[in-house]
């Protein structure tokens, strides 16, 4: 059976129908949503019928997503690229076995996070001194997953803070460093240098100016580092004592990694144990993954419906849109997590892809989206799916009216991309408004809302570290869901390396003196244009 064509000639036959047009079905709401625990997935508000659902379930069933799921938590290699097991997993639910290769790889995982558990009460507790006393700021250096998913963290579980201010240096930018480092004492910092080789060069580069502003006031500025990073003759060469150095296997990924030492800086902000409810949360997930049928589990049907919208009905790109401040940078981490994933244009057998990958990712907090782009997202010429989230409760009671205009605005947004305003309701509106004749009806049409733009929201409880947790792990085996189905390898980046190359070998370049040089002979006009402007 081939579901891409059944797919295909599908949405060619419904494209035109309104999706108001499903709820005449009373039971629409309930049928296109799934629940687990106490999230619930309503994907309703789209074009999705019994028959493209159908198809779309027996695409992953026909992909393989069962038994590829079951040899990604078995540890197979499945990252085929590269060799390597991918088992991000394994951070979040450390208990039992599991054995890799003929190693149990569970026995490390729970001895360093104990390291990690202990570290971090020292330092919360004030046992860890620095030569001002207890830490009061922690700065997290490092790019890519070693920052994204960090930042995101802490900021997102702001209200559950006890531990010392965390700060992160990301862009290789001096203004950012500077920025960062400016208000800071060094004498009562903590730097956590996060780079699993300790060779990065936007990391590395920030952490000696990181070092050098440290010793111009700390006699012993390595005692105030910590590293997160498999390289320890490079950490100990930079003077990080061992003990401070936390490492972690290859077989997790940069944007899969939050789960481990390179969520030290969490861990630090909320402490231990709601550090641990936050892994707790990231394992309910995978259990519900592994064990809901298809066409009820949320990261598959996430995973489907993004197919759907993406391959099957050409939409280019995804709004993210979490009407949860506290969850501004979920965007920028899920257009890591999806785009450098599912950015690929070769299959697993290095054949080209039949058709387009990944969409772009990218999105805002509501409100404020409502007053930037949202213009184009209910009247622009491009559909542009979106992906709405949405707590039932905030954290500030005493505010509650606030988060209740915060929902109205959520689920206000939602309907009317898919309800519109038709060109007699626009023409009524200007007619009640005094308007005649040709005025009338130029007015009228640039009010019209075309509608039949879908959407799906995701609705939780409240952001807890708990539910945090559900979150990303929902995000991450959507992920590896659309990947399956695609035919493509979600675990390497290989395309994070050409501009990496060249830009070592631009380096000299910038130099003065190196006008003229056969190196800049031999790059493209442009590039030499550009050299001799800057330099």
């Amino acid at each position: 059976m081939d579901y891409w064509a059944d797919l295909a000639a599908h949405h060619a036959a419904v494209a035109q129908r309104p999706i108001l047009d499903l709820f005449k079905t009373p039971t629409r709401a309930e049928a296109f949503s799934a629940r687990h625990g106490d999230l619930l997935f309503d994907f309703s508000k789209t074009n999705l019928d019994d028959t493209a659902l159908d198809l779309l379930v027996g695409l992953a069933r026909a992909a393989g997503v069962e038994p590829r799921r079951a040899a990604m938590f078995a540890g197979a290699p499945i990252n085929e690229t590269e060799g390597r097991a991918v088992l991000h997993t394994a951070l979040r639910d450390m208990e039992g076995a599991l054995v890799v290769d003929g190693c149990d790889v569970k026995a490390p995982l729970r001895a360093t996070h104990a390291r990690l558990s202990i570290f971090a009460e020292d330092v919360r507790t004030g046992r860890f001194r620095c030569q001002g006393g207890a830490v009061t700021d922690v700065v997290n250096i490092g790019i890519g997953g070693s920052d994204l998913g960090p930042v995101m963290a802490v900021q997102a579980l702001a209200p559950f803070h006890d531990g010392p201010r965390c700060h992160f240096v990301s862009n290789v930018d001096g203004a950012h460093v500077h920025d960062v480092l400016k208000g800071l004492d060094p004498e009562t910092t903590l730097v956590i240098v996060a780079s699993k080789t300790f060779t990065t060069i936007e990391t590395m580069t920030n952490a000696e100016t990181a070092r050098r502003w440290m010793a111009a006031r700390v006699a012993e500025p390595g005692r105030q580092f910590a590293a997160v990073s498999t390289a320890p003759d490079r950490t100990a060469t930079f003077g990080i004592a061992p003990e401070r150095v936390f490492g972690f296997e290859d077989w997790v990924g940069g944007r899969y990694s939050v789960w481990g030492p390179i969520g030290l800086a969490l861990m630090l902000a909320i402490g231990p144990a709601r550090f641990g409810a936050f892994l707790a949360g990231g394992a309910d997930m995978d259990r519900h993954f592994r064990t809901a049928p298809l066409a009820r589990n949320l990261p598959v049907l996430l995973a489907l419906v993004g197919v759907w919208h993406a391959q099957v009905c050409g939409h280019a790109t995804r709004a993210v849109l979490p009407y949860d401040q506290r969850l501004a940078r979920l965007p920028a981490y899920l257009q890591q997590l999806e785009m450098e994933s599912n950015g690929k244009r070769v299959a697993m057998d290095g054949a080209d892809l039949p058709r387009h990958s990944g969409p772009v990712v990218w999105g805002e907090p509501g409100t404020n989206g409502q007053h930037a782009f949202y213009q184009m997202i209910h009247q622009g010429t491009r559909v542009i799916p979106c992906e709405f989230l949405i707590a039932a409760r905030g954290h500030e009671p005493d505010l509650a009216h606030h988060h209740r205009l915060l929902v109205a605005n959520c689920l206000a947004q939602a309907e009317a991309l898919m309800v519109g305003r038709s060109l007699d309701e626009a023409r009524a509106m200007m007619a009640a408004r005094g308007l005649t004749g040709t005025e009338l009806e130029r007015q009228a049409r640039h009010r019209v809302f075309p509608g039949n733009r879908p959407s799906v929201t995701l609705a939780y409880p409240q952001l807890t570290p708990f539910v945090l947790g559900q979150i990303l792990a929902l995000y991450e085996h959507r992920v590896f869901v659309e990947g399956v189905v695609l035919g493509i390898n979600s675990f390497d980046q290989w395309g994070v390396e050409l501009g990496k190359d060249l830009a070592l070998r631009l380096m000299p370049l910038l130099e003065p003196g190196a006008e003229g040089t056969p190196d800049e002979a031999a790059k493209d006009g442009s590039t030499r244009l550009l050299l001799r402007h800057l330099r």
